[in-house]
């Protein structure tokens, strides 16, 4: 118990190191908020091929689109440090955690999901190299197999205006703003992330795509960014925040897989006899065969692990959007909070993008 106490006085100094004319200190510590939440994570995988067969260059863009992530929970802390715990109400949404802490001049805040979906959608741009005509074209479908999508995102931040504006006000409500306030912060961002359509019933996608068929990226961010605390009246508080961040760390990892078949609209004219395993080539001697579409349940048909390329690249530009609301009285609080980012990378293969949004209403206690 004497160590509990000990960190309880380490957080109630923390917190109230405050300007008391801007920001007010609750006097009960302890809250417990009842929180209902959606979060939307969308991937972009977007590449440029050449088709020298019927000398187009196609420009496509493959989209994975799992379902919003619906759940309900709770958090329990003291002061702005605590934990949280939701079930999914969404049928397939995968796994989400996160661990959060606030301080009159700091924010920390952990996000973990991992999920599959085969629901996507496929663009893509054609271009005939001979005559310059372009066609375009759209749909919806569902993957043959599962994709496992897995983000991580780590993120602090350090507010130069701790006294008088304070970034959990209108977020997790450990404190109360009084009056409008605003703030430059610092931050940096930790994120992970992972696709995976490794399956071989995938593999037409893969094909297109340069046979990777996984790919890891970890990227490191830091920026500079502004926040502001609207406050109309007592208890009521409006915030926004925008932080443009800079990748100063981009490692991209893919694996990819070899085929005996190349994708193509011109049927081949020459006999290529059977497939050689040992070899990995044709009877022909040649080590690819165009065709319109490989068949999986045809026995020639044959793929293996190449090796994996990692790439590094700097100066990404990414973007962290927050907007929050909460109203006070008494004892009790209500908010509306969202938060928005966005992290691209790329390789020598091809480009892709992550949203990760979510969105979250909560009701709360003060103990």
């Amino acid at each position: 118990m004497t160590r509990l106490h000990q960190v309880q006085q380490f957080l109630d100094t923390k917190a109230k190191k405050v300007d008391p004319h801007y920001i007010e200190v609750p006097e009960k510590p302890w809250r417990v908020i009842l929180r209902y939440k959606e979060n939307a994570v969308d991937v972009d995988y977007s590449q440029g091929i050449d088709i020298p067969a019927s000398n187009e260059h196609s420009d496509w863009d493959l989209c994975f689109e799992p379902p919003i992530a619906s759940s309900v929970g709770f958090w329990v802390g003291y002061r702005g440090t605590g934990f949280s715990f939701s079930k999914s109400l969404t049928k397939n949404a995968g796994r989400y955690y996160s661990i959060s802490s606030t301080g009159a001049k700091y924010g920390f805040n952990f996000r973990l999901r991992r999920f599959n979906t085969q629901d996507a959608s496929f663009s893509s741009t054609d271009r005939n190299l001979d005559t310059g005509v372009e066609t375009r074209s759209d749909t919806t479908f569902t993957m043959p197999a599962p994709v496992w999508i897995r983000s991580v995102y780590l993120n602090g931040y350090y507010v130069f205006n701790g006294r008088r504006y304070s970034q959990s006000a209108a977020y997790n409500q450990a404190v109360i703003q009084r009056r409008s306030a605003g703030s430059f912060l610092l931050g940096a961002t930790w994120y992970q992330s992972s696709f995976d359509y490794s399956d071989i019933k995938n593999f037409a996608f893969m094909i297109v795509g340069h046979g990777i068929y996984r790919a890891k990226v970890h990227q490191a961010n830091l920026g500079v960014g502004y926040g502001y605390n609207w406050v109309p009246l007592r208890g009521l508080v409006f915030n926004v925040m925008a932080m443009p961040t800079v990748g100063v760390y981009n490692r991209v990892k893919t694996y990819r897989y070899d085929f005996n078949y190349d994708l193509s609209p011109v049927a081949p004219v020459d006999d290529y006899g059977d497939w050689n395993k040992e070899t990995k080539r044709w009877a022909n001697g040649k080590s690819y065969k165009p065709i319109e579409m490989a068949d999986l349940d045809n026995p020639q048909f044959d793929y293996w692990d190449i090796e994996s390329d990692v790439d590094y690249s700097m100066f990404r530009l990414n973007l962290d959007l927050r907007l929050g609301i909460a109203y006070n009285w008494s004892n009790y609080f209500i908010g509306v909070q969202g938060q928005y980012n966005n992290f691209h990378y790329k390789n020598d293969y091809g480009h892709v993008n992550i949203y990760d949004a979510y969105a979250r209403m909560s009701f709360g206690v003060r103990l």
